[in-house]
């Protein structure tokens, strides 16, 4: 009989114990059917969006801005040409802010840039560089930019989040206030026995590799749930730009051709390049324009930053004389590399002023370290965070957590060696 008491107790603390253990839940979509989508900023430059529709593509997720300044290059022309071609589009900012008043500040530029604009999604707060801000001030942050969006633009919100920081660092409360946009490059079932702050996503992006006809290289492909879409239609309402009217928008403008003009000297004078320039209006041959020729420039584009998209990432600007050879040898690439992912159709055609996206060398960046599982090896260099790596590689930021047994995952140093 004693015994049975003693056991009985145990299995009352027991159920306490567990009743009283931080709950999370496991990771799946919020509900069905599912939407295909991109996510797309400058750094995918002009994109034919009769194509992506026509790919099956639904929804497309636009960058707006970045920081407290910064208006992506491509904002306006995305939006006007994904809507023209029947396209869901949504807005996102991605956020620099290490503080609440930076975070009001940056919802303010955000929500002046998307003034007058007709979305159909929820707008999207992309929050993954803390700049050594705890968990409390992160949280803090998050939701200061978040309700404030919420206030200037009448629209809902949501938040886009790896799987580590839905996890780790975005707290349950901020997860039962606002949905997820959740990015993990692994499988669907694989997240689906993930666990996480929130109960759900509503939107899942699952490779940074997408292949979509109308857009060269690669892009984020994303699936959506309805619950991605706001109730109604009407335009977002005026917000002042706080750093002064024009003091940062990237313009739109129509330029005639002149007698002696060229590619190259328009550029240089409207500040941007002869690629873009190409891009946008379809030129076949950059050396072939004429008098009378209406272009549309995007004037001082050059000028606006955005979010890396991979560590190693370089712009090289063609020079006179450059052969695709040349420059593959002086970055330690193939050619096949440069032609792959600037998606070049005559590789001997390259002009002066045009830019090709390079990824550096990987055989600078990662070696053999003689180790007997033949682990791939990382050297982190400056700007790195462990989601950057974890995409880079296709990885979770969990996973190079605990191989690499990191205990602040917020702090990495350049010249840290991570295994893969």
């Amino acid at each position: 009989m004693k015994l049975k008491h003693i056991f009985i107790c145990l299995i009352i603390v027991t159920f306490f114990c567990f009743m009283n253990l931080p709950s999370t839940y496991a990771i799946s979509s919020i509900s069905d059917p599912i939407y295909q989508g991109i996510d797309v900023s400058n750094w995918q430059g002009y994109i034919d969006y009769a194509q992506v529709k026509n790919s099956g593509i639904e929804v497309v997720y636009i960058k707006a801005s970045q920081g407290s300044n910064i208006k992506d290059a491509y904002f306006d022309l995305n939006y006007e040409n994904a809507k023209e071609n029947g396209l869901k589009v949504g807005f996102y900012h991605f956020l620099t802010a290490t503080n609440i008043e930076e975070a009001e500040r940056e919802a303010r530029f955000f929500s002046s840039v998307i003034s007058g604009k007709i979305p159909d999604c929820r707008l999207v707060l992309d929050y993954e560089v803390f700049g050594g801000v705890g968990v409390t001030g992160i949280n803090e942050i998050a939701r200061t930019f978040l309700e404030t969006t919420r206030r200037l633009t009448n629209k809902e919100v949501m938040i886009y989040s790896d799987l580590f920081n839905s996890q780790s660092v975005f707290s349950k409360e901020l997860a039962n206030d606002y949905p997820l946009w959740i990015a993990d490059y692994t499988t669907r079932e694989a997240l689906e026995r993930a666990s996480s702050n929130w109960n759900g996503w509503i939107g899942w992006q699952y490779t940074d590799r997408g292949r979509i006809s109308g857009i060269r290289g690669s892009v984020d492909r994303d699936v959506y749930t309805k619950e991605i879409f706001l109730n109604g239609t009407e335009e977002i309402p005026q917000t002042e730009n706080p750093n002064g009217e024009g003091t940062t928008n990237t313009k739109s403008i129509f330029y005639t051709v002149k007698k002696g003009d060229t590619l190259y000297k328009i550029a240089k004078t409207y500040g941007t390049t002869v690629s873009e320039i190409a891009q946008i209006n379809q030129i076949a041959n950059p050396n072939l324009i004429f008098p009378g020729q209406v272009l549309r420039i995007l004037e001082n584009s050059t000028v606006q930053g955005n979010e890396e998209r991979g560590t190693g990432s370089i712009v090289y600007t063609v020079k006179p004389g450059n052969t695709l050879s040349q420059i593959a040898r002086a970055y330690n690439v193939t050619v096949s590399h440069i032609v792959e992912i600037n998606d070049i159709q005559n590789p001997n055609l390259i002009f002066p002023g045009q830019e090709l996206r390079i990824t550096e060398s990987t055989s600078m960046e990662l070696f053999e370290l003689g180790n007997p599982n033949k682990d791939i090896t990382y050297v982190v260099r400056k700007g790195d965070t462990l989601t950057k790596i974890a995409r880079k590689f296709g990885v979770t930021v969990d996973y190079l957590v605990n191989k690499n047994r990191i205990s602040n995952p917020n702090y990495i140093y350049v010249g840290q060696i991570i295994r893969i």
